[in-house]
């Protein structure tokens, strides 16, 4: 992989965040990188999805930086940091099950960065053009989640940020999700992926971080997880 493809997309330093006088993350510190699979893992209520709701401005950071591409992010709201390229598919999909599938797909054209459904995204996802006109509320929910992932595409992100996936789909579906991310990360985008499934996360990851108590514990090279004991780790 070229060293451009390796540059660090994303840069978090010591990122703390509370919901009143609770502290949720505790400093957290990393890196995600253009081209590659960055998986965070950890048992529930660790912080995970706080730390990617944070990082798209859902929640205020307390203390800490967020850098993507270089520009410092500081106190940016959602639809800003969208504008910056941040794509985000939260966990439960939130799609809109009123409008159709195109209209959610469009609903990522809020950044400005693109005007029409790429290709790609119909390519990638070929349900979501079979069902372009049916309403999102009649999907499956393997079909939802990949509506909230091309809805992301629509934004033009340089990293995607996915709240676990696989949750509630069927196995099908997951593999073909997994091969858009794979192929996604392969093109040059940066993923940060929250899972909870770890043969998922493993079998893509080209790094790891592991979450306790809102710290990141461990990290590594995801060809190592095995080796590194993270299953252990993230076991219930």
């Amino acid at each position: 992989m070229a060293d451009e493809a390796k540059r660090a997309m994303l840069q978090v330093s010591g990122l703390s965040q509370a919901y009143g006088g609770s502290q949720i993350l505790r400093g957290v510190d990393f890196e995600a990188h253009a081209g590659q699979v960055t998986v965070l893992l950890g048992r529930n209520g660790v912080g995970k999805s706080t730390l990617l709701r944070t990082l798209m401005g859902i929640h205020a950071a307390r203390a800490g930086t967020v850098t993507l591409d270089g520009r410092v992010l500081g106190g940016l709201p959602p639809n800003r940091r969208a504008e910056a390229g941040i794509g985000y598919v939260p966990q439960g999909r939130e799609i809109f099950p009123r409008l159709t599938v195109e209209e959610n797909l469009r609903i990522g054209f809020a950044t400005g960065r693109m005007h029409m459904v790429p290709d790609q995204v119909y390519e990638m996802f070929p349900v979501l053009l079979e069902m372009r006109h049916r309403r999102g509320g009649d999907l499956s929910g393997g079909q939802q989640q990949q509506l909230a992932i091309g809805r992301a595409l629509c934004t033009r992100p340089k990293i995607l940020l996915l709240d676990e996936p696989t949750e509630g789909i069927q196995p099908s579906v997951i593999k073909d999700i997994g091969r858009v991310i794979r192929r996604l990360a392969d093109e040059g985008l940066a993923v940060l992926l929250v899972e909870q499934y770890y043969d998922f996360a493993r079998d893509l990851a080209d790094a790891y971080l592991v979450m306790d108590r809102g710290e990141v514990v461990a990290r590594g090279d995801g060809r190592r997880m095995d080796a590194d004991g993270v299953r252990a780790m993230v076991s219930v």
